[in-house]
């Protein structure tokens, strides 16, 4: 079956003309040149009726090619109709200024306006209607003009009077008011009486319901005794870069050399060399490093049992990164003795506890104070240890509660006497059974309670510290 294609003619050899499909890259075929209308033009894009075959493509015939038709003969060309314009989808209408109208604010307005009109004549009456059951306004008396001025002075004076209100006026339906009692002396214009002093608010009782500011451990107050007597030494070329050692060490004097170079540039001024500063800022690095550390362990000697144990000992491991002297070893011994004696006292404290948690037979606080030893040096002894073991595999039986066992459990998978626990039995709950099969590589007895091959321990936590900084931080 022929279709129609478009081709381009390539060539003109005698009566033959090579084609190719408009578009194409390379030629397609041979055609003669009588079967083009008009004879062919190299170029010309032609409408052709082709055949495919096997060996190729055969040109059956060729027709004009396809041009312009004229301007809408048949009027069937499209006219795009505007669209009318509507308004905004969204008014914005803004409030006037100022505090609003009132109630009655349009009559008013009115009002005002016709008396800036007409001066002299009567503002209109701005009064609600009268109310059902009260008294019509023209009912009242007329009220007596001035008897020290003319009436015909006062054209307002044409009003009727007021008389006395009605009890069942408007103002009569409100809530009726508590009469006042007598004024005191002291509000006849006398000097009001002076309040009693008020203690200072550490010793004021705190507010009902509101719990009380607990001022527990702060951080060590930092000093500057050490760096100011170190500033004082230094020549003025130096305290630029001391100052900058102090804030941040190396990196924060190289910061303020390239900030201090990129303004000189901008302005035409002359840079310094980098090379020089770094030279004197590796020089003063050790007595600026000294005398924060100093600063440090002053403020947390002078803080004594109000710092945080943390902090005191982070003071006491800082003094690795720095080169001390007589004077910082002596602070350094002192904060030692310190931090010894704390800890020493904190370690009591924890052995009473888990002393009188194993007496009680008190399972989970037994095994919350073996999780959480007071010093990441502190071990739990072998007696103690032997003790928590015992209760705990005698606590955990199938008899115990489902949710006191799956408790117990998880307690003990955090603590370091794990894979001595031996429990006696798993209750028949399936949440229990789960439990045991999630902490069966902890606690290796409730493998063998389950009947299933015991699995590797959990691989310990990896805690990533960072490298030793030069400067004491």
């Amino acid at each position: 079956m022929s279709r129609r294609i478009e081709i381009e003619i390539t060539s003109l050899s005698g009566d033959l003309a090579t084609w190719r499909a408009a578009g194409a890259k390379l030629p397609k075929g041979v055609l003669q040149a009588s079967l083009i209308p008009g004879g062919p033009v190299i170029g010309n894009v032609y409408r052709a009726d082709i055949e495919q075959y096997m060996e190729g493509i055969e040109v059956l015939s060729v027709m004009a090619p396809k041009t312009a038709s004229p301007l809408d003969p048949r009027n069937e060309r499209l006219e795009l109709i505007p669209e009318a314009k509507k308004g905004p989808d969204v008014v914005v209408t803004y409030a006037p200024k100022g505090r609003g109208a009132r109630r009655d604010g349009e009559q008013r307005d009115t009002a005002r306006r016709d008396g800036a009109r007409h001066e002299g004549t009567k503002r209109p009456s701005t009064r609600r209607e009268p109310r059902e059951g009260t008294r019509d306004s023209s009912e009242r008396p007329a009220r007596a003009p001035r008897s020290d001025q003319p009436r015909s002075e006062h054209p307002r004076s044409e009003r009727p009077a007021r008389g006395p209100r009605s009890e069942h006026s408007e103002s009569a339906t409100r809530a009726e008011r508590p009469a006042r009692g007598p004024r005191s002396e002291h509000s006849e214009g006398a000097a009001r009486p002076d309040r009693p002093d008020r203690g200072p608010r550490s010793d004021r009782p705190g507010r009902p319901g509101r719990p009380e500011r607990s001022h527990g451990p702060q951080p060590a107050p930092l000093t500057t005794t050490h760096r100011n007597a170190l500033l004082a030494t230094l020549s003025p070329e130096q305290l630029p870069v001391a100052e900058q050692l102090l804030r941040g060490g190396i990196p924060a004097v190289r910061a303020a050399v390239e900030l201090q170079n990129k303004n000189a540039s901008s302005q035409g001024r002359p840079t310094v060399d980098p090379t020089t500063i770094d030279r004197i800022a590796e020089d003063l690095l050790k007595t600026t490093n000294l005398a924060l550390w100093k600063d440090r362990a002053g403020g947390a000697i002078g803080a004594g049992r109000e710092l945080r144990l943390r902090d005191l000992r982070a003071v006491v491991t800082s003094a690795k990164t720095v080169s001390l002297d007589d004077e910082a070893r002596t602070q350094l011994k002192e904060l030692q003795g310190t931090l010894t004696a704390r800890v020493e006292h904190l370690r009591t404290q924890w052995n009473e506890k888990l002393e009188a948690a194993i007496t009680s037979k008190n399972v989970k606080e037994a095994l919350g104070l073996v999780a959480r030893p007071p010093d990441v040096s502190t071990r739990v002894s072998a007696d103690a240890a032997g003790r928590v073991v015992a209760l705990v595999s005698e606590t955990l039986s199938a008899e115990l509660d489902p949710k006191v066992w799956n408790e117990i459990v998880e307690l003990t998978a955090d603590t370091s006497i794990r894979r001595n626990v031996k429990p006696l039995g798993i209750p028949s709950d399936e949440s229990s059974r789960s439990v045991a099969v999630h902490n069966a590589g902890a606690i290796p007895e409730l493998a063998k309670l389950l009947g299933m091959k015991v699995p590797p321990p959990p691989p310990p936590t990896r805690i990533v510290r960072r490298a030793p900084t030069r400067r004491a931080s």
